[in-house]
């Protein structure tokens, strides 16, 4: 969403990042999961008028750029996407793995920011968050 939102009575632009871990930091949101969650993200954040503007699933942590409008509070979308897609988790894999066990997936807390005029940045950020780590880890390594 590049222009501001709009409701009834109210134009606005309110971005926030917001990174959030599994329970444990478990390596659990690659492979099959990975592939499916972004769009399990996506359309929990659309059932609340919010849009993941960006969004990368990190091995251990989620980053996102959430769209939210303001009748919304952050705690509203991040806890309903949070525990929502915990449950769709546990439905869906619960079977196949016995460690997702559907609230339990998510640890209880999240890092939000107010975007405001550093949106690129914080795009860019997310993008290349991946790479980011691997080279912080390569540089460990000659330690």
């Amino acid at each position: 969403m590049d222009e501001a939102g709009s409701l009834s009575h109210t134009k606005w632009e309110c971005k926030y990042h917001v990174i959030f871990i599994p329970k444990m930091r478990r390596k659990t949101l690659y492979g099959q999961l990975r592939k499916h969650l972004g769009g399990v993200f996506r359309e929990l954040a659309r059932q609340r008028q919010s849009e993941v503007e960006e969004g990368h699933l990190m091995p251990d942590h989620v980053h996102m750029m959430l769209s939210i409008p303001p009748k919304y509070s952050v705690s509203q979308v991040v806890g309903y996407i949070k525990g929502k897609s915990a449950i769709h988790i546990a439905r869906v894999y619960g079977e196949q793995r016995r460690n997702f066990v559907g609230q339990h997936f998510g640890a209880r807390g999240y890092f939000v920011s107010t975007v405001g005029r550093d949106e690129q940045v914080i795009r860019e950020y997310i993008r290349h968050q991946e790479a980011e780590d691997h080279r912080l880890e390569q540089m460990q390594l000659w330690r």
